[in-house]
């Protein structure tokens, strides 16, 4: 069931991580880290133990106006199914002096996030066995562009992403967000929408299983974004869920929340 204001889920109260941890030393190269809670009582929550990790990487059109925490209802729920939920800041446009993000640096800065856990997460005595990368709107083009980088993932989720970003600049998605991300359009910048975006790069065939999830309803970024992606590539798992809107997807009490699961679980999805 869909909650009364779709997108109350950027406000909804939920529990603060288990950890925060540092990949990087500005403001914004932190970790948030959610923990599944312990199996017997005998060891403090996640440790010990080989949980699948989950690195969620949150949307907002790049924009410093959004941040993690509007995912951690999200984080929360999946922790409470068993997995290590790691959700990374990263610097965004609109951030001023060190703390600007764009080209390149919001894609660096998602980079040494990745990069880092493995070691950050056996200093908390964290042990994982799957990793799957789960990002929505602006964060699922950015776990799709992950996809073709040389981090060990097995799977890759984007729910709603922007999955082209020259069809996204052509529509003007998030005023224009896509051109301010990249420093400009796709004839003035080419070279760095090649180098960024999924609808081009996934030309490549990742080692990891590549999923995407689309509600009908989204009018933030439309279904067609993903529906180009699919249609070029084949080896893309694509499930379209009626009457649901852009931020259903990041909502554990919404009706998407299953699929949601099953996709992140490596699970047959309804399609």
């Amino acid at each position: 069931m869909q909650p009364e204001d779709p997108a109350s889920v950027m406000t909804r109260p939920a529990s603060l991580p288990d950890a925060v941890l540092r990949y990087g030393n500005h403001a914004e190269a932190v970790i948030d880290i959610h923990l599944p809670p312990p199996s017997d009582g005998s060891a403090a929550a996640g440790q010990g133990t080989d949980a699948p990790l989950v690195i969620l990487v949150h949307g907002g059109f790049w924009k410093v106006e959004y941040d993690r925490k509007h995912t951690r209802p999200l984080a929360e729920a999946l922790a409470g199914e068993g997995f290590v939920v790691a959700t990374p800041e990263y610097r965004r446009v609109g951030g001023a002096g060190a703390l600007a993000g764009g080209w390149p640096t919001t894609f660096e800065d998602v980079g040494a996030a990745v990069e880092s856990l493995p070691g950050l997460l056996d200093e908390l005595d964290v042990s994982t066995v799957r990793t799957t990368v789960l990002g929505h709107s602006a964060g699922g083009q950015l776990a799709l562009w992950l996809a073709n980088e040389p981090y060990p993932l097995d799977r890759v989720v984007g729910l709603a992403p922007v999955a082209d970003l020259r069809a996204a600049a052509a529509q003007h998605l998030g005023a224009d967000a896509v051109q301010e991300l990249l420093g400009g359009s796709p004839e003035q910048r080419p070279g760095r929408y090649d180098a960024v975006d999924p609808a081009a790069r996934l030309g490549t065939r990742p080692a990891c299983d590549v999923v995407v999830i689309h509600g009908l309803l989204d009018e933030i970024v439309p279904v067609e974004i993903s529906r180009g992606l699919d249609a070029r590539h084949s080896y893309v798992t694509m499930c379209e869920l009626a009457d649901l809107e852009h931020f259903g997807l990041i909502d554990p009490l919404s009706a998407s929340w299953p699929i949601v699961l099953a996709a992140v679980s490596a699970e047959a999805l309804a399609l």
